[in-house]
């Protein structure tokens, strides 16, 4: 006999996150999850962290970066294309603004290793003229 917890999908609620996931669409019907393509800190295996210490840092400018949604991008002075960067690797007091210059290491992101996102990312040069907030104020509504 199947018992009611299995014959109806579950409600998740709508903010709650589990293990680096996040809701498919607010208002579908379908009610899973699905992985984020970035490791956090946190979801990052030990070899990859140890791999990422490893390499050679590098210098680049914050393209964006939104405090609420926890990530944003930096330009790298030698590349084009920018590269993704997750809250919790950023290191330091101060919430990156755009314009800021950063040091950063390199990880590559999963499946198949092909790109890469910044890693231990470090302000070295607040940009002048922008207002800066420390990450234990709250953050500004947008």
């Amino acid at each position: 006999m199947m018992s009611s917890d299995h014959s109806e999908p579950k409600n998740i609620p709508s903010p709650q996150v589990i293990n680096n996931a996040s809701l498919a669409h607010q208002g579908s019907p379908h009610k899973f999850l699905i992985p984020s393509p970035f490791i956090s800190r946190r979801t990052r295996t030990f070899s990859t962290s140890e791999r990422a210490k490893e390499g050679p840092r590098l210098a680049g400018t914050i393209r964006s970066f939104c405090r609420n949604r926890g990530h944003g991008w930096v330009l790298p002075a030698n590349a084009a294309e920018p590269l993704f960067v997750h809250i919790s690797d950023i290191e330091g007091e101060y919430v990156p603004k755009e314009g800021d210059e950063v040091s950063y290491q390199t990880c590559p992101v999963p499946p198949k290793n092909e790109k890469v996102q910044a890693v231990h990312v470090q302000i070295t040069h607040l940009a002048p003229g922008v207002s800066h907030e420390k990450w234990d104020c709250p953050s500004p509504k947008s």
